[in-house]
């Protein structure tokens, strides 16, 4: 039977799209932020159609369109001589084939518009600077008056919610880091697409740029390995680790080196993953986003699996069966889709990391692909329905 109250651990993409889906079913929420601010963490951020269409149902996308780019191609080129390999179209295209748009953003506007639309909506109330290290449905309850009757953990990569599910995934450092910074369009590099997303690819390495309006320049993410700075998303890299990145683009494009070379506002965060495990306790508890899968971003899919996870949570407890089948087959349905998802970010990690004669094969393969046949290849990601 649907439930009347949730608690949701953590105010980022999950908790906060959590937090408005639970209110469409007539579920209040109660949202516990560490932070003592929502604050932008991170920098770009891709919203694939399948997300795009649940921020609609959200009345978020509206607010986000007005903002964000809606790039014509996703374009992949060879890092070493910027050749165009292949692209899939988005646009108008993307809105026919699947339904709702592709756009890129800063991270801080998709925050804001979900942020405003918790901030009005009377089922939802939110507290910031509650760092809760045990996050049970007593604790919140001696809090909030009463205890809740779901826990949701929307609380990150480095959850403390999944102390709450016995046999939940334990996490792991990949070996990778993703740098990032951003240039402004006033003397960027010529090579810099100001309307398409592009990854350029190399061995073991690649690197994404695409535009972003709200700052007039571009977003970089420099794929690469590096160590394990912590529980961080904004880690100042050393000389060393500088040094290190530019020898892992050795042989790049000159233009892409320099720029590496240049930048001075740049961080990085470690990509971790989660291993297999329980979602859920059974009776309760449940993970959700990265605190259930956190993936490598090979397939841009992380926010959109937060959402979609969201979205169809609370489809799931607002319907006929009782908390514990409802949340087993959440479970059981959300991990086949972040397996799926998973499976593909491996692919295209192989694929953008190739070197030698497989870097070769993987080009002429691209180039014999047709944009329609790469749209194909996606239907099933992109054109996906949650149900809500």
């Amino acid at each position: 039977m649907s439930i009347k109250s949730a608690a949701v651990i953590g105010a980022g993409m999950a908790g906060l799209t959590a937090a408005l889906s639970f209110a469409r079913h007539g579920i209040r929420s109660e949202i516990f932020e560490q932070a003592p601010q929502i604050t932008e963490v991170g920098a770009g951020l891709q919203i694939s159609p399948n997300a795009a269409r649940i921020l609609a149902k959200l009345g978020a996308l509206p607010e986000i369109e007005r903002h964000w780019c809606e790039p014509n191609e996703v374009r992949l080129a060879s890092g070493v001589t910027l050749k165009p390999l292949a692209a899939v179209a988005t646009g108008a295209f993307a809105r026919k084939r699947w339904g709702a748009p592709y756009g890129v953003l800063h991270r801080s506007t998709l925050q804001q518009a979900l942020l405003t639309q918790v901030l009005h909506n009377p089922l939802c109330r939110l507290h910031l600077g509650c760092r809760l290290e045990q996050p049970d449905a007593e604790t919140i309850g001696r809090m909030t008056g009463s205890p809740p009757e779901l826990i949701v953990g929307a609380d990150g990569a480095w959850s403390t919610a999944r102390k709450l599910v016995a046999g939940s995934p334990q996490i792991r450092f990949s070996g990778n880091i993703a740098w990032r910074f951003t240039v402004p369009s006033a003397g960027a590099p010529s090579f810099l697409d100001p309307v398409n997303v592009t990854a350029y690819l190399g061995p073991n390495t690649h690197l994404v740029a695409y535009p972003l309006k709200e700052i007039d320049g571009f977003n970089i993410v420099a794929i690469a390995a590096g160590n394990d700075p912590g529980e961080t998303w904004s880690a100042v890299g050393s000389a060393a680790q500088r040094a290190l990145l530019l020898r892992q683009f050795a042989g790049w494009n000159i233009e892409i080196c320099t720029l590496l070379a240049s930048f001075g506002n740049a961080t990085f965060w470690p990509l971790y993953e989660a291993l297999d495990g329980r979602w859920q306790n059974g009776r309760d508890t449940v993970l959700i986003g990265d605190a259930a899968h956190a993936m490598m971003p090979f397939s841009a899919q992380g926010a959109a699996m937060a959402i979609e996870d969201a979205f169809e949570l609370a489809g799931e407890v607002s319907g006929a069966l009782p908390l514990p089948e409802a949340l087993a087959h959440f479970e059981t349905n959300r991990k086949a889709r972040a397996a799926r998802v998973r499976q593909r970010g491996a692919f295209n990690k192989f694929a953008y990391h190739a070197r030698g004669p497989v870097r070769l094969g993987r080009d002429i393969v691209l180039s014999l692909r047709s944009p329609q046949s790469l749209a194909g290849d996606l239907d099933w990601l992109y054109g996906y329905r949650a149900k809500g």
